[in-house]
C-alpha cells in the first residue's frame, strides 16, 4: 500500500523512516489520511481571509479558548505586504538586510497546541537606515497545500508544518520546523521556493535548532523519529552538500527539540518527553481533537550525550541528570576538560494544563576527563526568560553575553513580557520591559562591532491598545535605555518561535 503525502507516494517503509508521526499511517489513520491528501487542493491565493473567520488583524478573544488562540498568541487572517514605513528615532545604516520571524499560525484558525499551527514568517526589509517593507507568508508546505495543520495526515518529508525557526546557509534562507524537511524561501518576497532534501540525501527528519560552526561554515543539525533510529546526526558542510548522517542510539521515541556543540563536541539532551502513539493517531483521524502526541514521563529519566563534533556517533559517552526539560541552550564551550552548557531549564512541560514552567538560567558542567562523565549545574539568579540569542560569532566558544525574552508563566497562560540581557562574565542584569502594557517575545542580536555583544537587539513588539505590532531596536548594550529606532506595522504580528538577520 503506499500513501500520498507531500506531493509524492510514500511505501510503508518510508513513512516509517521519514515521516515523525509516519506509524501513525499504517492503521485506520493512515488510509483517512491517504484519501485526504490526494483530494484537497491549495488554499486560494487571494488577498481575502485564509480560514473562515472575521477577516482582521485582531486577536481572536474567544471565551474559554487556550492562551496561544488568545490575545497575541491568536493567528493572524491575512497576508499582507506593506511599503509605506516610517522610522522613529535613527536606524543605524549598518542595519542593512532582512529581519524575517517564523511562527505558529494556524491556516484553520485554530490547533490543538501553541506549538502545532501552520509556520507562517514575518519580515521586515531594512537598508540605510529606512524600512522599505514588511511581508507575512505562510510556508507552502505540503500541509499547507492541503488545508493546514495535522489534521490532513502524518507529518514527514514536504507534509510538515515548518513552524519553528528561520535563518540563512550556503546561500539559502531555511524555514525549518519540528519535523520533516527544511524548506527555502526567496528572502526577497518570502514565497516558498520548496523543500529541501541535499540531492535526496536527507531522508528522515531535521531539526528547527541546528548550528552553524563559526570556524568551518558547516551546519550540525539532527532529526528525531519515533520508530528506530530513534536519533540521525547530520553535517551540512558550508556549500550546502549533506556530507554526515549517522544514527544515535538511543532507547526510546523522545522529542530532542535543541542540543549544542563546542568546537569540539556534539551535546545531545535525551530528556523525559516521550511519544504517545495513542493521542497521535486520534490528533490525525478525529476532526477537530485536541490531542497532542506528547506527555511528561519521568519514568524514562535524563541524560546528557557528549560524542566528537562531525562524529563518529559510536563514541558518544552518557551522563545521568534530574528530570527536567529544556527546549533552548544559549551556548556550550570547552574549559580545559570540561564542557560549559548554559540552558533555559524547566521542571516539566507537556503537563496538565499544558503550559510549561517558567524556565530557569543554569549552566551545566560536564566533566570529561576520566572514563565516566561527571554533571554538575550552577543556577543562575535571573527572572524567568527563554527564546534566547547570543551572538553567534561565539558560537561553540566560550561567550558571556545572551539577550533573551522574559516570560511569566502561571496556570494554563504565558505571557511574555520584555528583553533581558544577561553578562555572565559581570553577573550584570540589563532589562527593557516596554511601557504602555506592551509586550516582545523573542529578540534577535545582530553584530555591528568586532567585540562580543557590539551590535543591536531586535523584535517586534505589540501593543494592545492599538492591536498593531511594530519592530523594535535597542542596543545590545544598553537595552535599558529603551528604543534606538522603531517601526511601526499597520498590522498585528502573533508571538512567534525563532527569527534572523539577514545580511543584504
Amino acid at each position: 500500500m503506499l500513501w500520498f503525502v507531500g506531493e509524492r507516494y510514500l511505501s510503508r517503509r518510508d513513512l516509517l523512516r521519514q515521516g515523525a508521526f509516519g506509524a501513525m499511517a499504517l492503521g485506520a489513520a493512515g488510509a483517512v489520511a491517504g484519501s485526504a491528501l490526494s483530494s484537497c487542493s491549495a488554499p486560494s491565493r487571494s488577498a481575502g481571509p485564509l480560514f473562515p473567520v472575521t477577516p482582521t488583524t485582531a486577536p481572536a478573544e474567544l471565551a474559554g479558548s487556550p492562551y496561544w488562540l488568545r490575545g497575541n498568541f491568536a493567528p493572524v487572517t491575512v497576508e499582507t505586504t506593506t511599503t509605506d514605513l516610517r522610522v522613529t528615532g535613527s536606524l543605524p545604516a549598518e542595519l542593512t538586510g532582512l529581519y524575517v520571524r517564523n511562527g505558529s499560525n494556524p491556516l484553520r484558525g485554530t490547533s490543538p497546541h501553541w506549538f502545532l499551527g501552520d509556520g507562517m514568517v514575518h519580515g521586515l526589509a531594512l537598508e540605510d537606515g529606512k524600512a522599505l517593507w514588511y511581508r507575512n507568508r505562510y510556508v507552502e508546505t505540503g500541509f499547507w497545500r492541503n488545508g493546514g495543520g495535522l489534521g490532513a495526515g502524518p507529518p514527514g518529508g514536504a507534509s510538515s508544518l515548518s513552524n519553528v525557526s528561520v535563518g540563512p546557509h550556503a546561500g539559502r534562507l531555511l524555514s525549518l520546523g519540528e519535523v520533516g524537511l527544511p524548506f527555502e524561501l526567496n528572502p526577497a518576497d518570502l514565497s516558498t521556493v520548496g523543500p529541501i532534501d541535499f540531492g535526496g540525501k536527507l531522508t528522515g527528519n531535521f531539526t528547527a535548532h541546528p548550528k552553524v560552526d563559526p570556524s568551518t561554515g558547516d551546519l550540525h543539525g539532527f532529526g528525531y523519529n519515533f520508530t528506530a533510529p530513534y536519533l540521525t546526526y547530520y553535517v551540512v558542510d558550508a556549500a550546502g552538500n549533506l556530507t554526515t548522517a549517522q544514527d544515535v542510539d538511543i532507547p526510546a521515541a523522545t522529542m530532542m527539540h535543541d542540543f549544542a556543540i563546542t568546537d569540539s563536541d556534539v551535546i545531545f539532551m535525551d530528556l523525559p518527553v516521550a511519544f504517545d502513539m495513542t493521542k497521535a493517531i486520534e490528533m490525525v483521524s478525529t476532526p477537530g481533537s485536541q490531542a497532542v502526541p506528547f506527555e511528561w514521563k519521568p519514568s524514562l529519566g535524563a541524560r546528557l550525550g557528549v560524542m566528537p563534533l562531525g562524529g563518529p556517533t559510536s563514541k558518544i559517552r552518557w551522563v545521568d541528570i534530574e528530570p527536567c526539560y529544556v527546549y533552548h541552550t544559549v551556548n556550550a564551550w570547552r574549559q580545559g576538560t570540561d564542557i560549559k552548557l548554559e540552558v533555559c531549564r524547566l521542571d516539566n512541560t507537556f503537563t496538565p494544563p499544558g503550559t510549561p514552567s517558567a524556565a530557569t538560567r543554569r549552566i551545566w558542567t560536564i566533566a570529561t576527563a576520566g572514563r565516566d562523565l561527571r554533571f554538575s549545574e550552577e543556577i543562575l539568579d535571573v527572572p524567568p526568560a527563554d527564546l534566547p540569542t547570543m551572538d553567534h560569532r561565539y558560537r561553540g566558544r566560550p561567550s558571556t553575553q545572551s539577550w533573551l525574552g522574559e516570560v511569566v508563566s502561571s496556570s494554563g497562560s504565558l505571557d511574555f513580557t520584555g528583553c533581558q540581557h544577561l553578562n555572565t562574565a559581570t553577573g550584570v542584569i540589563d532589562r527593557w520591559i516596554p511601557d504602555r502594557g506592551r509586550t516582545s517575545g523573542e529578540w534577535c542580536f545582530v553584530p555591528t562591532g568586532a567585540a562580543e555583544g557590539e551590535g543591536y537587539a531586535m523584535a517586534f513588539v505589540f501593543d494592545p491598545s492599538a492591536n498593531t505590532s511594530s519592530l523594535v531596536v535597542l542596543d545590545a548594550q544598553d537595552v535599558a535605555s529603551g528604543p534606538v529606532a522603531e517601526i511601526p506595522l499597520p498590522v498585528r504580528v502573533p508571538y512567534g518561535f525563532h527569527g534572523a538577520f539577514v545580511r543584504a
